[in-house]
């Protein structure tokens, strides 16, 4: 993927900082209904976007509604912005909903808030870095500017949460989720190891 595409897909992703933020202004209840009709919508959608048969039927109502060619330019982003196996499997975007549904649920708020903004903005800064500066690369393709990157952003993000030793363990916590892009999808598994890592740790440590 070009890093015009990648900037494009990453600046999609950010969309995902209104999950913290509609947690911080509206608190848990809020969070928990926007992210759970998210995750409805994105499952109803979803066969629309990578089954050719429901796309094509789509893309003729819409035809008779919105211009052909500004559908054809919508397509064509979208595929652009995708990863090679998304293209005819669940998105990252399911799997980003369903990890922050479970994490507003489950963990307490300044956790909940920091793992998700951590996942989301940290992910994106990793990737502007370290595609175009990164210079010491590893057999992953991953670089050690763009880990670097993420975990300099994970740092800033906690650390104006939660005190300086969770601060740290929760970052690192991060960039390793990030650099080996846990199964089943790193949307799903950066923001749990972020979780997770936090709420052991606070609750083992003290």
């Amino acid at each position: 993927m070009s890093m015009k595409s990648e900037i494009k897909r990453k600046s999609l992703h950010l969309a995902g900082l209104t999950v913290p933020a509609v947690y911080l202004l509206f608190g848990k209840e809020a969070a928990l209904f926007f992210v759970g009709l998210s995750f409805v919508m994105f499952i109803v959608l979803e066969p629309l976007r990578i089954v050719e048969h429901f796309r094509d039927r789509l893309k003729r109502k819409l035809g008779l509604y919105v211009d052909r060619q500004l559908i054809e330019i919508v397509e064509r982003e979208i595929d652009i912005i995708a990863r090679e196996h998304e293209r005819r499997s669940i998105g990252a975007h399911i799997y980003f909903a369903l990890a922050a549904f479970v994490i507003v649920y489950f963990f307490p708020r300044d956790i909940a808030i920091g793992s998700i903004a951590v996942a989301t903005l940290g992910d994106a800064v990793a990737a502007i870095i370290g595609k175009p500066f990164g210079k010491h690369r590893f057999k992953n393709g991953k670089s050690l500017e763009g880990s670097l990157a993420y975990f300099v952003t994970a740092l800033l993000i906690l650390s104006s949460l939660i005190d300086l030793p969770h601060a740290l363990i929760g970052a690192l916590a991060g960039t390793l989720a990030e650099f080996y892009e846990l199964p089943p999808d790193d949307n799903f598994s950066n923001q749990l190891a972020v979780a997770v890592t936090l709420y052991a740790f606070r609750n083992i440590a003290f």
